[in-house]
């Protein structure tokens, strides 16, 4: 089994600019991410080792954050397809991501409605 490293931040909340319907335009809404990168690990870490050797982790919260502007997504699926194409783009690095959105709008009784995107680099 080879080694892999993957970094996450989770539950990390930011409003955006999604939805169809009117309820849901006009205004960002809530939207809670939890994103996994998974990386090709170097072979040893060490008390001394340089953050080159990973990832910056702010890095994923500016890909959930910043990186989608004031653009409207219809879906939250084309949001996570941009937080996946950004962390691509920023580090070669990066074999696959996670992204799970949950729309905390929806929520009636603390239930968590919302996707999953799974993306390999191509």
């Amino acid at each position: 089994m080879a080694d892999s490293l993957i970094l996450e931040l989770a539950d990390f909340e930011h409003l955006v600019h999604t939805g169809i319907f009117s309820e849901e335009t006009g205004k960002p809404q809530p939207l809670r991410f939890t994103v996994q990168v998974h990386l090709k690990p170097i072979a040893h870490f060490d008390a001394d080792t340089s953050l080159d050797a990973s990832k910056n982790y702010m890095d994923l919260k500016f890909a959930c954050s910043a990186a989608l502007g004031d653009t409207h997504f219809k879906l939250i699926e084309a949001v996570a397809d941009h937080v996946c194409e950004t962390l691509f783009v920023q580090d070669a690095r990066i074999e696959a991501i996670t992204v799970k959105i949950v729309k905390l709008a929806l929520s009636e009784a603390d239930e968590k409605i919302g996707i999953t995107l799974h993306r390999e680099r191509r």
